[in-house]
């Protein structure tokens, strides 16, 4: 089951959240991933039309079905981020579709990954809240997963983070210890703020937030779930 949606409104509000991405942040780009899962291949559509061209999945089987539904030149134009927690026996079915892996956690993965899509881009994703249901490596595994990804020929383009549950101030300095983790280690994308919490990423020095909901509506529930 999947929510429709209607592509005006969704042009909408991309123009909208770019203008709104652009007042928070004058002097620096905030890139937009428009997060699909949930949707249908509809969803996608509509966020290409509108000239957004990075386009986020959770699932590795929604993003390949999407992915088949796609014309040649639709496919041409988009830029696939899975964001969702992997395991390594997906990564073969996505090595020739997904452009930015935004989920790599752990050493196996950017092994697989490095097997099966020599010098992917990838971030590395850090459990800012570290709660143990979440995806995510550790805060002080973060410098020694991205040398590892480097060494084994990956492009560690930045890192990349979910806000915590709570406080609005919990997340502020959890974003906060992201940055200033990749100045440290001079990647340049931080992948944080989505939906509800896009102000506090920007202002903490966000260079790309996810937004799902806040551009194609409620999802409907996932099946099985």
């Amino acid at each position: 089951m999947t929510t429709e949606v209607n592509a005006q409104l969704v042009a909408e509000r991309i123009h909208e959240l770019q203008d709104r991405l652009a007042q928070l942040s004058p002097d620096r780009d905030v890139r937009v991933v428009a997060v699909t899962k949930g949707f249908g291949i509809d969803a996608p559509r509509a966020a290409l039309a509108a000239g957004l061209t990075m386009i986020g999945e959770n699932y590795a089987q929604e993003l390949v079905a999407k992915h088949e539904e796609l014309s040649p030149d639709e496919r041409a134009r988009i830029e696939w981020h899975f964001l969702g927690r992997l395991q390594r026996n997906k990564v073969r079915s996505l090595a020739s579709i997904v452009s930015v892996w935004q989920s790599v956690d752990r050493v196996e993965l950017i092994d697989e990954i490095a097997r099966r899509a020599p010098g992917a881009k990838v971030m590395i994703q850090l459990n800012l809240s570290e709660e143990p249901q979440k995806g995510g490596a550790a805060l002080v595994d973060c410098a020694a997963l991205v040398g590892h990804a480097r060494d084994a020929g990956l492009d560690v383009v930045g890192l990349m983070g979910v806000g915590t549950a709570g406080a609005p101030a919990d997340s502020a300095a959890a974003f906060g210890t992201l940055v200033a983790l990749a100045d440290e280690l001079a990647v340049g994308d931080r992948s944080i703020g989505m939906s509800d919490d896009l102000e506090l990423a920007v202002d903490a020095g966000s260079t790309m937030v996810r937004v799902g909901t806040g551009l194609f509506g409620p999802r409907a529930p996932r099946e099985g779930v």
